[in-house]
């Protein structure tokens, strides 16, 4: 979503730091980019001068002027705003509701006859979509057939339309939900035909399904998580539930002769019966990945905990683990330096009650699946180089793709980062990326955040870079892909489910 051209990028507490310790130069800094580069700006991408020793107590570093607001053009705003995945809901929601109107009248005969099939079908089409199996399969046939031979714009496609599938998922939840709707009416209307306990389940179906929708809309979703959660999973299978006994009843009673057949033939012959049988199987398939595993914590500051769990992964998937085994998942990116690895890491930013626990409270275990899901930076596999900029804790989604690629460039933007993240994490980054591809600014060293655009454009050009992907707060990431749609250079941002 873009930004109001007024607003200023903001970092989380893990952002800030919370020490006064000087890194270590290398930590601190990139070193040695292409000649050229240092030469247009030596003050990017050379150390700090060094500076003399001062009481801190009595000469407090002083704060950077603030920069002038940027005035953002509307068209850069309205082309953020309307990107793939409004435009998939935009194409869903449309295209559904012409349906329902030439249904309404008359000229629709399929769906006055299957109105049950209209609507399961795009429930099962809405679940299909946020299927982690379903997910990998399509990441997986895009980064094996169209990596890096294909035409750049091809490739740019693929990574958006795989980004923004919750576009079709939330288009063909909300059209389901008015498909139920219609449905219900339908019967209400012809009640004197239908069995009571059809027009009961009707309703008490259409309730349920509405309440998991409603529970997802974006809100709810970012200020009331476990609200969300418990509403969307709970009521959701309550409403699947529902849905089996809708089915049931309303494919076994005849309305012509008032009779109930109790064959399940005629039942299993139906699309209503395969539909529900379709959705029941991909909310299952997620599930028979969860395991209790063992995790080791480790808090270099009482800002972050870093996860450290057992075998590598591939880089650009998201892990969700939880205390318990079907509430409260949260998904972080995952560090790894490949699938040989023993070892992988989650960095979880202490912002909310789960993480602060993790602080307060370390657990032994927790609740994972075994299974994981793909983010956008696992499509860095098809282009041949890239630039990887991230601030704070957004190092967890995009280290991986470094350390496993030697064609992407690292910047990241943060205070105090050795301090506030540990050893751990600057040891995996000073083992595997080269000072020929690696920017760590330190805000606190450096007397505040850097011009972004500035350093990013020149890591682009610089590298040589096809794409940049960013992980930043919502504030910042709106920044820099304004900043980058501006400058015509590609980039793909945090997403947060519109």
């Amino acid at each position: 979503m873009a930004t109001q051209p007024n607003e200023v990028a903001a970092y989380d507490d893990a952002e800030k730091g919370t020490g006064t310790i000087i890194l270590p130069p290398r930590a601190a800094v990139s070193l040695s980019p292409p000649k050229d580069e240092k030469e247009k700006d030596p003050s990017v991408f050379a150390s700090p001068p060094e500076k003399k020793k001062v009481d801190a107590a009595t000469a407090p570093p002083a704060k950077p002027a603030a920069r002038p607001k940027r005035k953002v053009p509307r068209w850069v705003l309205w082309s953020l705003w309307f990107n793939t995945y409004r435009k998939f809901f935009t194409f869903c929601f449309t295209l559904n509701c012409v349906g329902i109107v030439l249904a309404e009248t008359g000229h629709f005969p399929y769906a006055i006859d299957h109105l049950g099939s209209m609507l399961l079908g795009n429930l099962l089409f809405a679940i299909l979509m946020r299927n982690e199996i379903f997910g990998r399969i399509l990441y997986w046939f895009v980064n094996t057939f169209f990596a890096k031979w294909t035409p750049l714009k091809f490739r740019l496609g693929c990574t958006s339309v795989l980004q923004h599938l919750g576009g079709i998922h939330s288009g063909c939840a909300l059209s389901g939900c008015l498909w139920l709707v219609m449905k219900v009416v339908d019967i209400f209307r012809n009640h004197q035909v239908n069995h009571d306990a059809i027009l009961v389940m009707g309703v008490i179906t259409n309730l349920a399904v509405l309440v998991s929708v409603l529970s997802a809309f974006p809100w709810v979703r970012n200020t009331h998580h476990n609200v969300f959660e418990r509403h969307h999973r709970f009521i959701g299978w309550l409403g699947l539930a529902c849905t089996w006994v809708f089915v049931i009843l309303g494919n076994s009673y005849d309305p012509d002769t008032r009779q109930w057949d109790p064959s399940g033939f005629h039942l299993m012959s139906t699309q209503e019966f395969w539909f529900a049988a379709g959705m029941t199987v991909l909310i299952m398939l997620p599930w028979i990945f969860v395991r209790e595993v063992p995790v080791e914590i480790e808090i270099p500051s009482p800002k972050v905990a870093i996860l450290r769990f057992e075998r590598g992964m591939q880089q650009g998937l998201l892990a969700r683990v939880s205390r318990s085994s079907i509430m409260e998942y949260h998904a972080f990116g995952i560090i790894s330096e490949g699938t040989h690895a023993k070892y992988h890491y989650l960095i979880c930013g202490v912002q909310g009650d789960f993480t602060r626990s993790l602080v307060n409270d370390p657990p032994k275990t927790l609740w994972t699946r075994e299974l994981k899901f793909a983010g956008v930076s696992n499509t860095s596999t098809l282009y041949h180089r890239g630039v990887r900029i991230c601030t704070g804790t957004g190092i967890g989604a995009a280290l991986s793709t470094c350390l496993q690629s030697p064609n992407w460039f690292l910047i990241w933007i943060g205070s105090d980062q050795e301090k506030t993240f540990g050893p751990t994490i600057s040891g995996l980054i000073h083992r595997h990326i080269g000072p020929e591809r690696l920017m760590l600014w330190d805000s606190k060293l450096r007397g505040g955040r850097p011009d972004t655009m500035k350093i990013l454009k020149e890591a682009y050009y610089g590298w040589n870079a096809e794409v940049v992907f960013i992980t930043s707060n919502y504030i910042g990431n709106s920044e820099i892909m304004q900043g980058c749609k501006e400058e015509g250079i590609p980039a793909f941002g945090t997403l947060w489910d519109f």
